[in-house]
């Protein structure tokens, strides 16, 4: 699980991919969001209880930079399985976001304090600014900003069963109610998408949302989609992290085996490409397998009926070489 975690969160970090979630999640496939209007925001928040510091880290953060004037934080957070406390670790993770800014602008604004008023105008001055009829340096600003948390579910094998809300996480008075602010987590059924929001994709996430779609659907997944890929033209552009994450989401090695194979040989860098290969691996170990058992049945029906040693049998079979240790490890 951890694995599967760490290599989600890398292919989601490129900004190309964070942008491409947030414009078809949010914003209905709107291109409102840049990758190149993205920052990173460290994901980790530390905070004291019971004595002791701890810390939190969201799976993935950015800073949208709207014009260079609104910032808003967009985290991310992966869910491979339905979690009962999820809306109280969002607020937890949204409201150390919101403690840092206020801590961030604390120290910005006892900076600002300390500085000499007209020595900075004379600076503004010498550097060829006027500050007649400024009445002064311009008015400092609160730089807060709102902070939006994505829960993207990529189970498939059910639908998200466990609390969207705070008040469904505990009891509460009906008396008490009206005092309990409750907080709505922001989930996003990968699995469950429709036809029209994979097609909005753009980056290389479209591959796993239709990895998700198709083994909800059939529990197996042969190719790339028609809503995703066209004809072999698509090539991926982040290679490893996507095949590393196939991997790990599979537990089938041979994704990236067959990926970095296809590097190796300079070969069209597209899932078709690496699932083409894979398959015809399939069908030639499956021809290997059912000679491999037919020279095993062999073996033993010799060895019963003559009595010869499993490498007489063998011999007078005429198996290769290469065959014969696996043969004997079998009987």
């Amino acid at each position: 699980m951890a694995e599967k975690d760490m290599t989600e969160k890398t292919l989601e970090a490129y900004n190309d991919v964070f942008a491409d979630i947030v414009n078809v999640l949010l914003f209905g496939g709107r291109r409102l969001v840049g990758e190149d209007d993205l920052e990173d925001e460290t994901p980790r928040s530390i905070y004291k209880a019971d004595g002791e510091i701890h810390e939190e880290e969201r799976d993935v953060a950015k800073r949208w930079k709207d014009c260079g004037v609104r910032i808003a934080l967009f985290g991310i957070e992966n869910q491979t399985e339905p979690e009962r406390n999820m809306p109280i670790r969002v607020i937890g993770y949204d409201g150390a976001a919101y403690r840092s800014q206020l801590l961030r602008n604390k120290k910005n604004t006892e900076d600002d304090d300390k500085v000499d008023l007209p020595a900075a105008e004379a600076d503004l001055e010498r550097a060829g600014w006027s500050v007649t009829g400024m009445g002064g340096p311009p008015e400092k600003k609160e730089k807060y900003y709102p902070v939006v948390t994505l829960v993207l579910y990529l189970g498939y094998k059910r639908h998200w069963n466990e609390p969207l809300t705070l008040y469904d996480c505990f009891s509460i008075p009906d008396d008490l109610k009206p005092y309990v602010n409750d907080y709505r987590i922001n989930l996003f059924e990968i699995a469950w998408l429709s036809d029209e929001q994979l097609r909005m994709f753009t980056s290389d996430f479209k591959y796993l949302a239709d990895y998700c779609i198709q083994m909800r659907k059939q529990r197996d997944y042969e190719k790339p989609s028609e809503l995703v890929v066209a004809a072999d033209k698509d090539t991926v552009k982040h290679y490893d992290e996507l095949f590393k994450l196939f991997t790990v989401m599979t537990g089938d090695p041979r994704f990236e085996e067959t990926a970095n194979e296809v590097r190796r040989e300079g070969g069209p860098r597209t899932v078709c490409e690496v699932l083409d290969r894979i398959e015809a691996r399939g069908e030639v170990r499956g021809e290997q397998r059912g000679k491999l058992n037919t020279w095993l049945v062999a073996v033993r029906n010799l060895v019963e009926s003559t009595k010869w040693t499993v490498d007489q049998a063998m011999e007078a079979l005429g198996i290769p070489a290469a065959e014969q240790k696996e043969i004997k490890a079998k009987l």
